[in-house]
């Protein structure tokens, strides 16, 4: 048994000052308002349920593509020193070949944040809106067969990104759908119609929001306006200041909410190693001042993870219940995992992060073990 003592315990609709929270066997037995038996002091600190991070590349110099376990590995406990407690690698187009043994080292993955499946973006996605993705690799849909490429890990999530005006896209949808893929909408020029039939058959969330899609327009109001009216889509989006200006990010809150909105890095393997050259998808990608470019000038994913975020949206004045809603229920219920992780009740998995004033983590725990402690 392991109790932990005095911190502020965010739950899903209050915060709890000097509270405490009793783990057994991985997973939270008791949560009260007061202090419980001797255990470990968070004095000073926030405890939130540990973040979630559905979209990442890579870091610390390490792309999920190209990696080895133990380099996978590497990612996941640098990770659990930002306070995620799990996350979807991710993919972009590539060759057929390159997936499968992705998905083999992924499958390998035993230590520091969890690995909760796979997530393609792409590679059924629009050339008008490829962003940093090789357009060589995009792929339409005529049947079943198209699919014999998603290859992906035993009994974990299967997400993917895709753009449903493509050829055959909405027919993709639904086949996805039935295999019980989690369906996300992204670069993508779609059409209102086209959107409302890609949602009834199943796709009703979109990556990072208002990137890499169709600007807003009044005359035509596209993704953005399809995605901002409608209460069953949710999305997902970067907080980074560069991707988003923190006033669109504060508009996004205000016109969304808080249950609708899923925090992501969208990192590179760049992140953790800071300003620079690096060889990244067959190309250069430059990080200047926390912002990434390839050689056609695309922002080419970031450079942050789920840390610089929550410090983001914090500094927005966020509140900390809405803080764990868009960093660990939201992305939890996306991938369906919400029964299990991603907030602070009794009976979830004990997957936590206890952060002081500044943001800094300090503490954390995944499956109750400590993962980082500062």
């Amino acid at each position: 048994m392991l109790v932990l003592n005095n911190a502020r315990v965010v739950l899903p609709d209050r915060e709890i000052d000097r509270g405490s929270v009793v783990i057994e066997d991985g997973w939270i037995a008791s949560v009260s308002e007061a202090p419980g038996v001797e255990g470990l002091d968070l004095s000073g600190l926030v405890l939130l349920p540990g973040f979630i991070d559905v979209h990442i590349h890579g870091a610390v110099g390490i792309d999920v593509m190209d990696a080895t376990a133990e380099q996978l590995s590497e990612i996941s406990e640098y990770l659990a020193s930002q306070g995620v407690t799990g996350w979807v690698p991710t993919f972009v187009p590539a060759a057929d070949e390159n997936y499968a043994s992705a998905v083999e080292a992924i499958s390998k993955v035993v230590r520091g944040a969890r690995v909760l499946g796979v997530h393609y973006e792409g590679p059924f996605v629009n050339t008008l809106q490829c962003g940093a993705l090789h357009a060589e690799y995009f792929k339409t849909y005529s049947g079943p067969e198209d699919l014999d490429f998603l290859i992906t890990t035993e009994n974990a999530v299967r997400m993917i990104t895709l753009a449903p005006e493509i050829e055959g896209g909405v027919e993709l949808v639904h086949e996805l759908k039935r295999r019980g893929w989690v369906i996300s909408i992204g670069h993508t020029r779609a059409e209102l119609k086209v959107l409302d039939d890609a949602c009834d058959a199943g796709a009703c969330h979109m990556t990072h929001f208002m990137n890499a899609m169709a600007p807003l327009h009044h005359r035509t109001p596209g993704p953005i306006a399809w995605g901002l009216l409608r209460d069953d889509v949710t999305f997902d989006l970067i907080a980074d200041g560069i991707h988003l200006d923190p006033f669109t990010l504060r508009l996004l809150m205000k016109i969304k909410g808080e249950r609708r909105i899923s925090l992501i890095s969208d990192a590179i393997a760049a992140a953790g190693k800071g300003d620079g050259d690096y060889n990244i998808w067959g190309e250069t990608i430059t990080v200047k001042d926390g912002r990434t470019s390839n050689a056609a000038g695309s922002i080419a994913g970031s450079v942050i993870t789920m840390l610089d975020a929550v410090r983001m949206m914090r500094s927005l004045d966020v509140s900390n219940v809405d803080v764990a809603a868009i960093a660990a229920a939201n992305p939890a219920k996306l991938l369906g995992l919400d029964n299990v992780c991603g907030s602070i009740e009794i009976g979830k998995r004990a997957d936590l992060v206890a952060l002081d004033d500044a943001g800094n983590v300090k503490l954390t725990l995944i499956g109750g073990d400590v993962a980082f402690r500062a």
